[in-house]
């Protein structure tokens, strides 16, 4: 454990060069159930090239995948999405009922108020870490 936790340090070094124009707001996670939660927030690019959410990764669960609702046959499912392209100048939300981030096999159930740390790989762009707090009755 305490490799994952220097390990995960120093994936968030590289986050204040690399990372610098990226922006996160209003972040928080929710978890209604002791297997899974899902992070919402708004990713703002102020740099001056695109750049895309390929992937993220959290020690409080065995795998973060990016989300969203689709229409199908007239119910809403729960679907992984290809990364997200977020262009320069330009912001995406990830929001519930939404394209979210879904932090699937929990470690342990989340609480209220409780924080989950959360790194967002955007390739090229680089790696930008959040600490996230966890909002269940929102």
């Amino acid at each position: 454990m305490k490799f994952l936790s220097a390990a995960f340090c120093l994936t968030l070094l590289p986050c204040a060069v690399l990372g610098q124009d990226l922006v996160l707001r209003d972040g928080y996670v929710r978890s209604t159930n002791p297997r899974s939660g899902a992070a919402f927030m708004v990713i703002e690019n102020q740099g001056q090239v695109a750049c895309t959410l390929s992937a993220a990764a959290s020690e409080a669960a065995q795998r973060v995948e990016l989300h969203g609702n689709r229409e199908e046959g007239g119910m809403m499912r729960m679907v992984k999405m290809d990364p997200v392209a977020i262009p320069a100048g330009g912001r995406h939300e990830l929001v519930r009922g939404g394209e979210h981030l879904m932090l699937m096999g929990l470690n342990h159930p989340l609480a209220e108020g409780e924080e989950v740390d959360l790194v967002l790989d955007f390739g090229t762009c680089g790696k930008v870490g959040a600490r996230l707090p966890v909002r269940n009755g929102r």
